[in-house]
């Protein structure tokens, strides 16, 4: 008897989907700035005070809004590649999803309780694992030949997957120097989208 081949759909459903957890995350994380409440502000002198005070949420907000951003970038370029999805990625795309939908919840966690360890630590550990999970995603659709990639995409997709390797060990640099510097160790992606394109010409040489 023949072996039945598994299952594959289009990548629309799980797309869209996908855009609208981003997008649902991105939006939570405002919450927290607009649930603040001043109290009685008499002069401009206490609503400058006041605001001054949120500077921790404020800068929470800002890293956790660029670091969701470069998860969608990053999304978006995946499935630029893909072309259909099985049961597998699938899973692996919804265990990515868990943890962009915490990203509002640890970064909350950084804004109140920075001066504690956990408040320092969840959120980058948070990150690495959406983007660990983001690159293992990338990596099934490569496997078995790019069984899941596109025809363009198959003879690039080596290359491809070093930006989120990169990605990912950007991520691990974060979590390592959280204990020092709190949300600043994410300054190390800096260096995550020059050292990807150096990279990935070094390997397009290599394969030359």
């Amino acid at each position: 008897m023949a072996v039945p081949q598994q299952r594959v759909f289009s990548t629309t459903r799980v797309e869209a989907y996908t855009d609208g957890v981003f997008a649902i995350a991105a939006t939570l994380l405002v919450l927290d700035l607009t649930t603040t409440a001043f109290g009685r502000i008499d002069s401009d002198a206490e609503m400058w005070s006041a605001l001054a005070d949120m500077s921790e949420s404020f800068l929470a907000f800002v890293i956790s809004f660029g670091l969701l951003s470069l998860l969608w970038m990053i999304h978006l370029q995946q499935f630029r590649d893909i072309a259909r999805v099985d049961g597998g990625l699938m899973w692996l795309n919804s265990i990515r999803l868990l943890f962009i939908v915490l990203i509002p919840f640890t970064t909350t966690l950084v804004a109140e309780f920075s001066e504690f360890y956990a408040g320092r630590m969840l959120l980058p550990i948070n990150f690495f694992f959406a983007t660990l999970f983001g690159f293992l995603a990338y990596r099934w659709a490569m496997a078995r030949g790019g069984h899941l990639l596109s025809d363009e995409a198959r003879p690039d997709a080596a290359t491809q997957s070093i930006a989120g390797a990169v990605a990912v060990g950007c991520a691990a640099g974060a979590v390592v120097l959280a204990p020092f510097v709190g949300s600043w160790g994410f300054l190390v992606f800096v260096i995550n989208q020059p050292l990807a394109a150096a990279l990935q010409k070094r390997a397009a040489r290599s394969g030359d």
